[in-house]
């Protein structure tokens, strides 16, 4: 039992947990599985999924209404990288591994 491929997954920061869709290498392409695991559980695991949380934008009405300000608001320190889809399927592998029992079952789309 492999990861073949993640439909979706995102961090939901309101309930702290890593929300992903996925399919396994014996999932057809009409099945899927959909899971939620603790953003806590990722660290036990050695991953930190939580770096990835969007920050929010600083408000806007507090910036100069010239160019720089504005464009100040979109500097690279605002925004963390992406979440590293090989990295997301590395941990599903290991926590799947670790805890067959709480794979979730395919459903059809």
């Amino acid at each position: 039992m492999e990861i073949k491929e993640l439909v979706s997954f995102f961090i939901n920061e309101s309930s702290e947990t890593l929300e992903i869709t996925f399919r396994l290498t014996i999932d057809s392409e009409d099945e899927i599985r959909t899971d939620q695991i603790q953003i806590s559980e990722t660290q036990s695991f050695g991953y930190n999924f939580e770096k990835f949380k969007i920050s929010p934008l600083r408000d806007l009405f507090e910036e100069d209404d010239d160019e720089d300000g504005f464009e100040s608001l979109f500097d690279d320190d605002d925004f963390e990288d992406p979440l590293d889809e090989d990295e997301i399927m590395s941990f599903l592998n290991e926590y799947y591994l670790i805890y067959p029992k709480k794979l979730p079952t395919a459903e059809f789309f």
